[in-house]
């Protein structure tokens, strides 16, 4: 793990002021940023790079940071988000895989807005291992938002490992394939409810707040974007979960097994798992499908699952 800040300067911060001076990237200076460092956009990384000043700010604005915020941004690739973030005012923590990305990316913003270069903090981590040891400007926040133009491949994965990992982290504003943003923000009986759907859900409220176009992009993806916000429940996870005392991890495997088998009802799916007393303690009809449960549902199941685990364990060795 290798974390960059670029050289200071004695006129590099202006008191957490937006940063209206300044360049964003626009097509001609992505390609010509891209062919002096050599890169070159990969699908091992999901890399789509913004070549639209418009869409960036547009993201900034849907996000709803301003000057001192301390901002998250995982993939900044080349550097067009992470300056229109920095134009706001805000402190960027920037996690970048891909070692020539890290690299380049304090040279770019010391270029185009070098009166923001110390609120920019890079560390060359994949998202989905970096804890709080690793990042030492956001360990001390007291709120973090995720701002994001994510790797389709892995957008889910790496929201849930970020909120999990950071109890700080109370909001974001991220951009992913339409796909993954519906069932981000899809409700219990559609067709894309899903386990993401229902994980997130622990958490806070999200939901679609906008479409972005193929042609905002170098290379241009085959689907089409859009921009999902979230806002975590003010205790960090649902309000039910908490006064109830149950575990996390207990709710998402029941959400694991119950998803796992999507087509049988839960008393099917669950049947090694939940007794029929506890269906009956919790009140949720055992013929209806995971699908159509709430994440407060989950929770209340799984309550009535640790008060009746004995009369499983009796019926499976019978």
């Amino acid at each position: 793990m290798n974390t960059t800040t670029p050289p200071q300067t004695a006129n590099n911060r202006k008191n957490n002021a937006p940063e209206h001076a300044g360049h964003l990237l626009g097509a001609a200076d992505i390609r010509r940023i891209a062919a002096e460092a050599g890169i070159h956009p990969t699908k091992k990384f999901g890399q789509n790079f913004v070549i639209d000043p418009g869409t960036v700010r547009k993201i900034v604005h849907e996000s709803g940071v301003s000057a001192g915020d301390t901002v998250l941004e995982v993939g900044p690739g080349l550097g067009s988000l992470t300056l229109a973030l920095l134009e706001a005012g805000t402190d960027v923590t920037a996690i970048e895989i891909d070692p020539p990305l890290a690299q380049r990316l304090p040279n770019t913003v010391m270029e185009f807005m070098p009166q923001a270069a110390d609120r920019l903090h890079v560390i060359n981590h994949d998202a989905l291992s970096i804890t709080s040891e690793d990042t030492p400007e956001l360990s001390t926040a007291p709120h973090i938002t995720l701002v994001a133009n994510l790797p389709y491949n892995v957008a889910t994965p790496i929201i849930l490992t970020l909120l999990e990992r950071f109890p700080q982290l109370d909001r974001f504003t991220v951009m992913v394939q339409k796909e993954v943003a519906d069932r981000l923000a899809a409700k219990p009986g559609s067709k894309i409810y899903g386990t993401p759907s229902v994980k997130l859900a622990w958490y806070g409220i999200a939901q679609r707040s906008a479409m972005i176009g193929r042609n905002v992009f170098w290379p241009a993806p085959n689907v089409d974007s859009a921009l999902v916000t979230f806002t975590r429940y003010p205790g960090g996870q649902l309000p039910e979960a908490s006064s109830l005392g149950v575990a996390r991890d207990d709710v998402f495997a029941l959400v694991d097994a119950a998803f796992g088998q999507r087509r049988k009802t839960l008393h099917a799916a669950l049947k090694h798992m939940v007794s029929p007393e506890a269906f009956t303690a919790s009140g949720i009809d055992p013929t209806r499908r995971g699908e159509t449960l709430t994440i407060e549902e989950f929770t209340r199941l799984t309550v009535a699952r640790t008060a009746h685990t004995s009369t499983v364990g009796e019926r499976a060795s019978a």
